[in-house]
């Protein structure tokens, strides 16, 4: 984190933004102790982008089109996460992968929130493949990431119960008011530094009690 004034968030988005939303907002309440630096997307007409302008927030678009080369690409996000000192990486509906040169570079410092219990259902249609298989609980994953898809360390986990007529529109729906919690919550346990990863795990330090 920075050593000087509140912390400070880039947040990633290809589309409409609404988890980009509900940090912006909790970050205006007080739940999380930063502020959003700057939203970036890889989609010029990604709607997400005037939502944050609408907020005053610094928006900037490094279209993955301009680069055939994906460590090209992520080089130039990089630089601008930089230019704008970003503490932590906020992956928001971002639809791509990160190279590991990207990961290793912020290290500890990208999450992404997941609509399923990770490590079931990685990558898209989560919702679809819960429904498809049948289980009676799916819900949502705030974690660290790494090289692999959907495949860091967890630190936030809560569940959503499917209902037996469900569709792929409505657990989704639900799915994502629980993300607008607990994607918050753990970016606000950040930066009260009280995450550590130890190996596969994030130990959560000086829990407040309930």
């Amino acid at each position: 984190m920075s050593n000087q004034g509140p912390g400070r968030i880039g947040i990633l988005i290809s589309g409409r933004g609404s988890n980009m939303i509900a940090i912006v907002g909790a970050c205006e309440a007080g739940i999380i102790p930063a502020q959003v630096a700057v939203v970036i997307s890889n989609e010029p007409a990604a709607p997400g982008l005037e939502a944050a302008r609408q907020r005053n927030i610094a928006t900037e678009i490094v279209d993955h089109r301009d680069s055939a080369d994906r460590a090209v690409h992520d080089e130039r996000l990089a630089a601008v996460l930089r230019e704008h000192r970003a503490d932590l990486v906020c992956l928001a509906g971002y639809m791509r992968l990160l190279t590991p040169a990207f990961v290793k570079a912020f290290a500890g410092k990208v999450m992404n929130v997941h609509p399923s219990l990770l490590p079931a259902f990685p990558g898209l249609h989560a919702q679809r493949q819960a429904i498809d298989h049948g289980v009676r609980v799916s819900g949502v994953t705030v974690h660290f990431v790494d090289a692999g898809l959907d495949s860091g360390s967890i630190i936030l986990q809560s569940p959503v119960p499917v209902e037996p007529d469900d569709t792929e529109e409505t657990l989704s729906a639900r799915i994502l008011e629980k993300e607008h919690q607990i994607y918050p919550a753990a970016i606000g346990l950040f930066f009260e530094n009280r995450l550590r990863i130890e190996g596969r795990r994030v130990v959560i330090e000086n829990p407040r009690p309930r």
